[in-house]
């Protein structure tokens, strides 16, 4: 009775951190995003920076990340991506603030330069956030939780579920609360809060997660051989021992005529090539890999899906009761998930999760031929494209107007996994007719959102089965580039919008994350194939 106390506490508290965590985090990327555009103009080109050098920065050095997890004990790990995340988000956030209470002051000093300056210090910090928030997932979701239940796989996949429906409620949540302060008031007062929900934060935080570290004693023992090296490390001293006293006086003598930061900048480097080789070599590669896969799509809530459905007729209020319908499947999700996994193992629910996620897809598939698709391959013809970067330009294949402007990129702002309620974008845009049938966009919306469930299903397996094969010294590196892999296939949807950014190209960008979601399955089934061939396999 006193340990079932015990683990109930150290739940709570877990659970408890992770609501403030996840609020503050949806909070922040939502009012980022828009705190960007407004200082820009509402133009998207300093959310489109900022996306690209996050997803940048986690895909260079999401495996030093890792390999930082790994070299240091959990508690100073988990307080120091805290300390550094929270007071980054709160000296941004006081950054802001100044800029739109003194926006004309500024652009007059240095002929406009210093606003340049405040736009990079904005940027940084962000960034710094991200990298810190990554660093803070990777510690908690995918080492302590393992920890923590003591590694019972059935306490591990209710913890993951729990884990994620905290995220699913605050996606809602979140922006809602953030929003509605912005709305009622003013930007500078949504910085304000901000900055005072992150300083709570932290210190709620804080204690949480302390309260973690003691109530369960495990989490302060590492490997013994990890006391006080990594596994990268490890791997390095593995190199044969028997090196002739001439050849190590050699090495030692071109050691002393590199310059310091170009040794470093090399151990740095080699640390990354370690990292990306100990990804491959993992049993669960395939899987990771595919998972990764699963972000090359358009197929989701971001800014790009949105504002295409607005150019079809739906209106800002109905794409956020969609999202929050979303959100349900989402949670549906990981019903479904733990319930599969009682009944039929760990890999088979992947396999179902799979064929779910794929089955609704071709919904969408079918929005791309259905009445009311704006889809004209005409458009792609050099001599039509007339407005780069456009959400116009070439033939309609309609006759209605499209809703906004005539310049609306379709620029991706979205992380690991969705950041914002981007209909905020296109609220003050003046409304036009739709479509002469909503045939297709019905079927589009229809299919992503019965996707979420089986796809969150199988990211929550994914998501166990790293936490469950990984062995423990390699789980900061191998999950630092699992990240990598899944910002750098984010990348390759920034660049397959920027390609074909207009509304008539949105059903080519439909196809294409069909086939990029297919093949993510294709590798999870390959791994499912080869883990049943493996006798004596527990699932």
């Amino acid at each position: 009775e006193t340990l079932i106390c015990y683990f109930r506490r150290c739940l709570e508290s877990a659970y408890g951190s992770s609501v403030f965590a996840c609020q503050g985090d949806r909070m922040w990327h939502f009012a980022i995003s828009v705190f960007l555009i407004e200082l820009y103009g509402h133009n998207l080109l300093l959310t489109g920076i900022f996306g690209l050098v996050v997803a940048g920065s986690v895909l260079l050095l999401g495996a030093l990340i890792g390999d930082w997890v790994d070299r240091n004990p959990r508690n100073k790990v988990a307080h120091g991506s805290l300390f550094i995340q929270n007071i980054s988000v709160t000296v941004c956030s006081i950054v802001l603030m100044l800029v739109f209470s003194y926006k004309k002051r500024i652009e007059e000093i240095w002929d406009g330069w210093l606003t340049v300056v405040c736009y990079t210090v904005v940027i940084v910090l962000a960034n710094v956030a991200n990298l810190a928030s990554t660093a803070l997932t990777i510690a908690i979701q995918r080492d302590w939780i393992v920890v923590i239940t003591g590694y019972n796989r059935g306490h591990l996949a209710g913890m993951n579920a729990t884990m994620r429906r905290i995220d699913q409620v605050t996606n809602i949540l979140a922006p809602l609360a953030v929003g509605q302060v912005m709305t009622l008031s003013s930007n500078v007062v949504g910085c304000g809060f901000i900055l005072g929900w992150n300083l709570v934060s932290l210190i709620v935080e804080f204690i949480f997660l302390s309260r973690v570290y003691r109530i369960v004693p495990s989490l302060s023992i590492k490997p013994p051989a990890m006391e006080h090296q990594s596994y990268l490390e490890k791997k390095r001293e593995r190199k044969p021992a028997a090196i002739s006293e001439e050849t190590t006086s050699m090495h030692l003598q071109e050691i002393s005529r590199t310059p310091v930061c170009l040794h470093r900048l090399r151990g740095l480097l080699s640390t990354c090539r370690e990292g990306w080789r100990a990804y491959y070599r993992q049993p669960v590669f395939l899987a990771g890999l595919g998972l990764a896969f699963l972000y090359t799509t358009v197929l989701g809530f971001d800014c790009i899906t949105t504002g295409y459905a607005y150019t079809q007729g739906i209106s800002g209020s109905l794409l956020s009761i969609l999202m929050a319908v979303s959100a349900v499947a989402g949670l549906l999700g990981t019903v479904l998930f733990t319930k599969l996994r009682k009944t039929c193992g760990l890999v088979n629910t992947g396999i179902i999760s799979s064929g779910l996620h794929l089955v609704c897809l071709l919904l969408c598939l079918c929005s791309v031929f259905a009445p009311g698709s704006p889809l004209d391959l005409t458009v792609l013809n050099i001599g039509n494209v007339s407005d780069v970067g456009g959400m116009t330009g070439g033939h309609q294949r309609h006759g209605y107007p499209l809703r906004g402007s005539s310049n609306q990129p379709l620029l991706p702002d979205r992380s690991s996994i969705h950041w914002t309620n981007n209909t905020v974008l296109f609220e003050n845009m003046p409304a036009g007719t739709g479509p002469e049938s909503y045939v297709s966009i019905i079927l589009l919306f229809l299919g992503v959102i019965t996707a979420r469930v089986g796809l969150w299903s199988f990211d929550l397996t994914v998501t166990q089965l790293l936490q469950e094969t990984i062995c423990e010294s390699e789980r900061g590196v191998v999950n630092g580039v699992q990240s990598s892999m899944n910002y750098l296939m984010d990348l390759l949807h920034f660049i397959m919008v920027i390609s074909a950014p207009q509304p008539q190209h949105f059903g080519i960008l439909v196809i294409i994350s069909i086939l990029f979601i297919f093949t993510g399955h294709t590798m999870y089934f390959l791994y499912a194939r080869k883990v049943k061939r493996k006798p004596h396999t527990n699932t």
